[in-house]
């Protein structure tokens, strides 16, 4: 059965091929933005090494129903954590720390526990999760950033680890 140990190794996975980016790309190239009025290079991997805090403080305290105002309350001092994040070693210091507390935070948790159902204040869908499938967001939400930075890094002339790796598999399979 797929758990929280499960969850948290995907994680892991995950966080350590999104550190990897954050190293590739040159401290002078995490201003960058893609285009006008989107976040640059620094400022998406602060949001990906900040965000997971607040499933951390929803699972941690078993909080079983979430509206607008949870979000509004601990928005300025998420606003104020990636902010303070402002060099490549700040982040990238932030997103190993951050995502091995989340995988611990996680790997400690029972069946019983991700099983629970968190609910939701309209209008936002689905009205309830359970804590299992939040989780699961949190890897895609990473996910997500991190395919946004793997493009990025194309267009900075970066070819991406990933495909540096599968590259390199291929060329040698081929000799």
């Amino acid at each position: 059965m797929y758990g929280a140990r499960d969850i948290a190794e995907s994680f892991r996975t995950v966080r350590k091929n999104t550190v990897q980016i954050a190293e590739d790309i040159p401290a002078d190239k995490y201003g960058f933005k893609a285009a006008e009025g989107v976040k640059s290079v620094g400022e998406i991997l602060a949001h990906i090494a900040i965000s997971p805090g607040w499933q951390i403080e929803v699972h941690g305290q078993r909080i079983s129903s979430i509206d607008f105002s949870f979000f509004a309350g601990r928005g300025p001092q998420v606003l104020a954590e990636e902010k303070a994040l402002q060099s490549k070693d700040q982040i990238v210091d932030a997103l190993r720390t951050g995502g091995e507390a989340f995988a611990s935070a996680v790997e400690r948790m029972t069946p019983d526990l991700l099983s629970q159902v968190v609910a939701f204040a309209a209008p936002m869908q689905p009205a309830q999760k359970t804590r299992f499938e939040m989780l699961l967001g949190v890897k895609e939400h990473e996910m997500h950033h991190r395919g946004q930075l793997m493009l990025i890094e194309r267009i900075l002339g970066i070819v991406p680890h990933l495909t540096r790796r599968r590259q390199a598999a291929t060329a040698g399979a081929r000799t």
